[in-house]
């Protein structure tokens, strides 16, 4: 049996792969297509294309890992039947439930890698994707923290505390300094709300100023702002969710939750990051049943194209049920779980109706 596993293993690994080599190729080249539309603004030249792509490739080899297992596991699979070796493995004493447990052997390697992705690889590369590109095309050096997004617009530093759905900004202040590197005013807002060519309207202020050894405090109704900043690049310096780190997640939902801000996106977010990777385990299993169970009705070009479907019909349930878990403020683990627990209910009652065979 141990030669059989390691036989198994060694398909499933060199399958997995070939499949992961070629999505990760398809979608950069989806990524370079995307950011060549950019090439040329501001100082956004091929080098920082293709470095953009790079950088994105970490982020993809999470995302794909559970239908990368799965095509690669299917696909493997597939070619065992085809040849007639998984029924000699069967005849000679290989039970399904054993076969199972050679897969989430394997797909338990998988799981470590990718929340060793997950966590340690693709947040960080993302950031700098995106600190790089927005750095090149608008001049702009921004990074997010717990106390917000911090901007630096020539003269002055600019920290958002939050920004809401709406594009409107809580809890805004601007740092000025002279020429000199001298800090000339701290202004503090309550909120502010786009008018249009980059000019805000910024109300509840609160402004020090510092000159002459003096210092001076006057508070504002509202008051027109100048900025570099408009909704679109807010966007586009805003990293989502869905690409921190699991830590990252929760530090931030705690930091909401101590200013008393809503908190179920992050947690969302965190449950299907911290569960994310037994999905691979979920999308190898469910490989088993499905490719046996279609020897008669395709070859292994339909057990590939039927792999597709699994792992996408995967990916947009898990959108879908993270979008209704957070509009209808379901538990964060429900909303994250649910997609897992429908495949691997479907895995387990084709695995049962197989045996009943």
């Amino acid at each position: 049996m141990k030669t059989l596993r390691r036989y198994l293993t060694r398909e499933i690994i060199a399958a997995t792969a070939l499949v992961f080599a070629a999505l990760l190729m398809l979608f950069a080249f989806f990524d370079l297509v995307e950011q060549i539309k950019d090439l040329g603004r501001g100082s956004y030249r091929l080098r920082h294309v293709l470095l953009h792509v790079l950088l994105s490739v970490p982020n993809h080899v999470y995302e794909l890992f559970p239908i990368a297992a799965l095509i690669g596991t299917l696909f493997a699979l597939a070619q065992l039947v085809e040849s007639s070796e998984y029924t000699v493995m069967r005849t000679s004493g290989l039970s399904v439930t054993r076969m199972a447990a050679t897969l989430v052997g394997v797909g338990g390697a998988f799981a470590l890698l990718t929340f060793v992705f997950g966590e340690f690889v693709a947040p960080p590369a993302e950031q700098l994707a995106l600190r790089m590109r927005s750095q090149a095309i608008t001049g702009l050096v921004a990074q997010e923290f717990r106390s917000g997004l911090w901007i630096k617009d020539d003269k002055s530093f600019i920290n958002v505390g939050e920004i809401m759905p709406d594009s409107s900004l809580r809890n805004v202040r601007i740092y000025e300094f002279d020429d000199a590197h001298h800090l000339r005013s701290i202004s503090l807002a309550e909120s502010g709300n786009y008018l249009q060519e980059r000019r805000w309207m910024l109300k509840d202020i609160v402004q020090t100023t510092f000159e002459d050894r003096k210092t001076g405090i006057k508070a504002m109704g509202e008051a027109s702002w100048q900025s570099v900043l408009d909704p679109a690049l807010l966007n586009v310096l805003l990293v989502k969710p869905d690409q921190m780190s699991a830590w990252r997640l929760y530090s931030f939902a705690q930091h909401l939750r101590e200013n008393r801000q809503k908190t179920l996106r992050y947690e969302i977010a965190l449950w299907t990051k911290l569960l994310y990777p037994i999905a691979v385990l979920v999308m190898m299993v469910l490989a088993l049943p499905f490719a046996y169970f279609q020897r008669r009705q395709g070859g292994i070009g339909a057990k590939i194209f039927a792999g597709i479907m699994l792992g996408l019909a995967f990916h947009f349930l898990n959108r879908l049920f993270g979008h209704l878990g957070l509009l209808n403020d379901w538990p964060p683990i429900l909303s994250a779980i649910s997609p897992t627990l429908i495949f691997l209910s479907v895995a387990v009652g084709m695995l049962w109706w197989q045996e009943r065979r």
